[in-house]
Formats: C-alpha cells, structure tokens, sequence
C-alpha cells in the first residue's frame, strides 16, 4: 500500500489540544469532588484546583477562539459533505469492526470528516458555552443573586448537565481516537502533527 505523509496539526493546534485535555480531567476529577462522587481529594481542594482549572481553560478557550478566527482554521468546524454522513456513520457503528476502510479521505484542507465536524461544532457551540456561563453565573452568585430568573440549583443542573455532557463527548473522543489503521495512529499524529494516510 502507498502511505503519504500529511502535515495536519500546527504546534499550536497540538499545544491546545493537550492542554484543553489536561484542563478538562482535571476539571472532571475534581468535579466528581465537589459533588461527593470521590474523597481523593478534599472538598475544599477540588473546588480550588476548579476554579484555578477553570480559568485557565476559559482563557485557553479564548485564545482558541481568537488563533482559529485569525488563520481561518475555522472552517474545519462548519458542517460539510452531508452526502457522507451516511457511510461514515455506518463506518463508526460496525464498519470499523469489520476492518472496512473509512470512507472519508483526510487532505490538509479537510481535515474532519463531516461526523467530527458535527461534534465539534456541537462541543464549540453548546458544550462550552454552558459550562462557560453556568460556571460564571455559579461563580458570581453573590453578586447576580436576584437579578437572574433561575436558582442557584438550576444553575448547578445546568453546570453538571454541561459536565457530563462533556464527559459524554471525552469518552466517545478516546475510544474513536483508537480507531485509526493502528490503535495510537491518531494520538500519534496529535503528537507529532503528522498523519500517515494509507
């Protein structure tokens, strides 16, 4: 088989990548703390490693936004080939298992298939956006206490509905990550920033 060796992650990419990956267990770990799921952590620990998390991944996010409207990078979010969808979800639910071939190519210009986009567009548009403001409002309470038609315990429904939902998304991301022509092909290429596309 012909095997080309494409350039598809810049440092930057891979930096954000990781450091949102570290950022989000992190936030996970000591989530589960907070809400009593674990003692490896005191209470009082996990909400101040949270809220340090926290604002670290909100100023990531923010840098995220800025770098991705600056290089254009963002149409590798904006759904496309919707004639696909079809194939490639057929693919991940057994096609895979199967040892088929994935049905969409990666170029340098496309580098998510239109599923991906859908889920990253959905991370990008709903996931962070609720757990981003959830989190201020929980945050801030004090001050906006009366000024917001919702309580503080919806706030926090809110919070970890966004939470698992985040976790919903991570685990999916893992196993799928070990779905390439190897296991760790894609992390590889999360590390290096090449992809070996055969």
């Amino acid at each position: 088989m012909s095997e080309e060796r494409l350039y598809l992650f810049t440092r930057f990419e891979r930096f954000w990548h990781w450091s949102q990956a570290a950022l989000i267990i992190t936030l996970m770990f000591t989530g589960f703390a907070v809400h009593g799921s674990h003692s490896l952590i005191s209470f009082q620990k996990a909400v101040e490693v949270h809220e340090i998390a926290a604002w670290l991944l909100i100023g990531l996010w923010v840098f995220a936004i800025f770098w991705h409207f600056t290089t254009g990078q963002w149409k590798h979010y904006v759904p496309s080939s919707w004639g696909q969808l079809p194939a490639i979800a057929r693919y991940y639910a057994w096609g895979m298992m199967l040892g088929e071939s994935h049905p969409y190519k990666v170029t340098v210009e496309r580098k998510h298939n239109p599923m991906q986009r859908l889920a990253y567009l959905a991370v990008k548009l709903v996931i962070n956006p609720l757990l981003w403001v959830s989190g201020l409002v929980y945050l801030f309470w004090g001050s906006l206490r009366g000024t917001l038609p919702v309580t503080l315990e919806q706030v926090a429904t809110l919070h970890t509905l966004g939470a698992f939902m985040m976790l919903c998304f991570f685990i999916v991301h893992v196993y799928l990550a070990s779905a390439g022509h190897t296991p760790t092909a894609h992390i590889k290429s999360m590390i290096t920033g090449y992809e070996d596309k055969h």
